[in-house]
């Protein structure tokens, strides 16, 4: 049946296509580059239906492309190639599967991962054999709750460096926040502290040439994570690392949803004050932390670090902590990690599923599963920014909330100011942070990383956090959402069409 559908559709993008260039076509060379446009996009439409894709992805393509034809060309060579991932990435995911460090063999691993109960037990196992990394029990572990609070601690522990400084962020701004941090990881340099700085082409595009030669006339080393030169060409142009990861001397990191820029301490004039959620990890579990920075810096650069200097971690000599797993995912891997657990930890849920996510996309599995665990009389909520960032992927979301709602799901929409935070909590003993949003480009194409956190103190003042952030939430009311006027769902449904591409 999709042969079909995707056959006929082909044929009629290209007949109804051909028709227009027939009737309005006065110059012959733009009749040749109108041919030629629907022959590639034939092409292209016949690549993507042997791809196999999701068949609502591949019939979404294929109306765009009958649409808007020149529109869909560039914007399916931006965003729409998947059969490189395989290919660009094949180094990256043998290099992560061959160089993550295991501790199962560790005298009293299973009997501690025993200790923590059947559903603990599934999810740690999951996120153990999908991402190649162990739980640790004597990690120590705090959440930072908005952008005074991460960025006053990582530039104190940033000053207490002496031995090497790893960064790895998708935004960095060249203003006040990021000038100081930039100051900083020069005096550092001056010391003798070696320092690399990964950061995302796309997501940086806007930092300033001079704040990068600064950095590294001064001695530190700063890598752009795939970088562009024809993004038209660029076969990684889709792929984007969405990682914030520091690790200071192999036994200080911090994960988390805030980039480098003053927006994040709530000095945008736009958003106001900024609701993010960031983690600070002491011990054991940040040599995970810092495999995936050096796994991502051997991609970008072939220099490998993979070496005891940077892999023996100050430990704490006692347990008590709770169990903490560091887990990347990306388009490197033969699973979406990262999706799998979030589904895996919302299906095995038994009283309740929290969730805060800035942008709401959901594939069919996670919906599917929100769905069915409210209906199965589980506090099943989520938390949504009132005013969006992103319009489309914001008007994309709210067209899932009637069907979540009627499900029995509730809806809080934050109101003061924007909500960043990328948070899971189950049954208040297990929670997920890091910088994976609830959507298709998290799940499928960038590279993200989160902590999942079993029975920690910090699992406990996330579900506070989550409370006080429900006080100033307005929650969403069936009746009440219904009534948008018609103009306001046109657009939600248009923007909803898009929804497999965000």
């Amino acid at each position: 049946m999709k042969n079909i559908v995707g056959i006929g559709l082909l044929i009629l993008m290209l007949v109804s296509t051909w028709h227009f260039l027939l009737n309005d076509v006065d110059g012959g060379l733009i009749f040749y580059s109108s041919l030629i446009l629907t022959i590639f996009l034939v092409i292209i439409g016949f690549n993507i239906f042997l791809e196999n894709r999701d068949p609502i992805q591949t019939i979404t393509w294929l109306v765009i492309f009958c649409a808007f034809p020149f529109i869909g060309f560039i914007f399916y060579f931006l965003f729409g190639r998947n059969f490189r991932k395989d290919r660009i990435f094949r180094k990256k995911y043998f290099l992560d599967k061959q160089t993550f460090v295991k501790i199962s063999s560790e005298a009293g691993y299973n009997e501690r991962i025993m200790e923590m109960g059947e559903h603990p037990q599934q999810l740690i196992t999951l996120a153990n054999r999908l991402g190649n990394s162990p739980v640790s029990f004597t990690t120590e572990t705090r959440v930072l709750r908005n952008g005074e609070e991460t960025f006053s601690n990582i530039i104190e522990e940033l000053k207490k460096a002496r031995h090497h400084i790893h960064l790895e962020y998708y935004i960095v701004r060249d203003d006040r926040i990021g000038g100081l941090l930039k100051d900083i990881l020069i005096q550092k340099v001056k010391e003798g502290v070696k320092v690399r700085f990964l950061y995302d082409a796309v997501g940086s595009w806007k930092l300033a040439r001079s704040y990068i030669d600064e950095l590294k006339n001064a001695g530190a080393e700063m890598v752009a994570f795939g970088p562009l030169h024809l993004p038209l060409l660029n076969n990684k142009f889709n792929f984007r690392n969405h990682r914030k990861i520091i690790v200071i001397d192999g036994s200080v990191g911090f994960i988390g949803g805030l980039n480098i820029g003053d927006e994040y301490l709530g000095q945008d004039q736009k958003f106001g004050s900024w609701r993010d959620t960031h983690l600070i990890i002491k011990g054991e579990a940040v040599r995970t932390l810092q495999l995936i920075f050096l796994q991502d810096w051997y991609y970008s650069t072939n220099n490998s670090f993979l070496s005891d200097e940077y892999l023996m971690t100050g430990m704490p000599n006692h347990y008590g902590y709770g169990g903490v797993q560091l887990i990347g995912g990306g388009p490197d891997s033969e699973w979406t990690i990262i999706k799998s657990i979030f589904f895996k930890m919302i299906t095995s849920a038994e009283k309740s599923v929290w969730i805060a996510s800035p942008y709401f996309v959901p594939d069919d599995n996670i919906l599917q599963a929100l769905k069915v665990a409210a209906l199965s009389g589980l506090d099943v909520r989520l938390l949504v920014p009132k005013n969006p960032d992103k319009r489309i992927v914001f008007h994309a979301s709210r067209t899932y909330f009637p069907e979540l709602l009627a499900s029995g799901v509730r809806i809080f929409q934050y109101k003061e100011g924007f909500m960043h935070s990328k948070i899971i909590i189950v049954d208040d003993q297990m929670a997920s942070i890091g910088t994976t949003n609830i959507d298709m480009r998290s799940f499928h194409l960038n590279f993200e990383v989160n902590a999942f956190l079993y029975r920690t103190e910090s699992a406990q003042q996330l579900v506070n956090d989550y409370m006080e952030d429900i006080k100033v939430s307005k929650e969403v009311e069936i009746d009440e959402f219904s009534k948008r006027n018609f103009g306001l769902k046109l657009l939600e449904s248009t923007c909803r069409l898009l929804s497999p591409l965000l």
